[in-house]
């Protein structure tokens, strides 16, 4: 088998409300590039990325894949990944792993889980992913801890879920500490609790709201300040777990985390880890370091969720709840829609492959809002309601 095409388009749909971060906010949908690759046996596989329109890179590497076997992954991946500047292609060589994955599943009518080693749950249970918003479906935006707390518990009720991860860095660390507090209060000692301020915070700052939220019992600290040292340094102050998905985010920081001591939980990502594959390959170390794995979202469609489901199903350790932005679109270009919760889980699909299949009218009418809307890390997130502002790490 040969792969004798690549097919790329970029898709936006849009979101229930504009999500704020402490790097901006994502003004009301999000966008992903979404890969074809053909082969000769008339075999489509699928493939997604983020991080703004992608097109023009990935058709860049068309010339090194086509004529290659879509099994050969590791010549395909020193071809993509290893034989020019590392980080700029992690991402695109993801999206064509996950895609060649695809096609191996389907050529063998066996599902991605199958070829990673075997799924060990046929469910993935999911967080309350809790942004502070804009323009919410009552028009209001989120002020306080008080709507934050009152958003995890409809959350709770609506999807099931019995975690909940804040998107932190974008409000005073006090009141984003007493959301925690409140979640606790309202959800009971069993509720999962999680923060992550992406760095943002100063040590100082990070020690102080990590020593408030100790006697929470949450379940870890995520990126408390800026870098390995950074993250270090809280954890030697703080009793939190300490986890990561920025430092490390590659397998060249992965020594340097645990020799300075940076991190407990190591979140995976298909994008930063190099493929299902990869990420495979990180679980291993984490064993050996008896480290934890979780799993990070990177506001992903049908496609890699798919990918990020049956990956997590093989892994034994991955006992936290995964991270999902998925509550927050209002579609999917997946044939079926948008997958559904259950009891705050979502099923690893069924079938060969991925187990999903692209919906061809819903996928022409998100590249027209693509069109329509643009790329929004061109603007870099820009806050609509602050003209003025920009991020500033270690200030708070």
């Amino acid at each position: 088998m040969k792969i004798v095409d690549l097919k790329v388009r970029t898709v936006a749909i849009p979101l229930t409300c504009q999500l704020r971060h402490n790097t901006g906010v994502h003004p009301g949908y999000f966008l992903r590039t979404i890969l074809e690759l053909i082969t000769d046996e008339g075999i489509i596989g699928l493939g997604e990325v983020g991080g703004g329109d992608q097109r023009a890179a990935l058709t860049k590497l068309k010339p090194r894949i086509v004529g290659m076997d879509p099994f050969h992954l590791e010549a395909i991946k020193l071809k993509v990944l290893r034989s020019i500047y590392y980080m700029s292609n992690a991402r695109l060589y993801a999206a064509i792993e996950m895609a060649c994955l695809d096609i191996q599943g389907k050529a063998m009518n066996r599902s991605l889980s199958d070829l990673l080693g075997g799924s060990v749950r046929d469910a993935i249970p999911m967080i309350a992913y809790l942004f502070w918003r804009y323009d919410r479906p009552d028009g209001k935006d989120d002020t306080c801890a008080e709507d934050m707390a009152d958003w995890c518990v409809e959350l709770h009720e609506t999807l099931g879920v019995n975690a909940m991860k804040l998107k932190a860095g974008v409000m005073d660390p006090g009141e984003e500490a007493r959301v925690l507090e409140l979640c606790r209060e309202r959800l009971g000692p069993d509720f999962g609790l999680r923060i992550d301020p992406n760095g943002v915070w100063s040590v100082p700052t990070a020690v102080r709201i990590g020593r408030r939220l100790e006697p929470l019992g949450i379940e870890y600290f995520e990126d408390p300040s800026w870098g390995l040292n950074g993250n270090a340094a809280v954890r030697s102050q703080v009793r939190i777990p300490v986890a990561t998905n920025m430092y490390p985010a590659r397998f060249d920081d992965l020594a340097p985390a645990v020799k300075l001591g940076s991190v407990d939980i190591v979140l995976t990502d298909i994008h930063y880890w190099e493929g299902p594959r990869g990420v495979k390959d990180l679980a291993a170390i984490c064993r050996t370091f008896n480290l934890g794995v979780s799993m990070h979202s990177g506001a992903e469609f049908g496609i890699e969720l798919a990918a990020m489901l049956h990956t997590a199903s093989t892994i034994p350790e991955m006992t936290f709840a995964g991270d999902a932005h998925y509550h927050y679109l209002t579609d999917d270009i997946i044939v079926g829609g948008l997958m559904p919760y259950k009891d705050g889980c979502i099923k690893v699909p069924t079938g060969p492959g991925l187990g999903v299949e692209l919906d061809l009218e819903k996928m022409e009418k998100y590249e027209r809002e693509y069109e329509k809307r643009g790329d929004y890390y061109a603007r870099f997130h820009a806050d609509p309601k602050r003209p003025d502002w920009y991020p500033i790490v270690g200030g708070i």
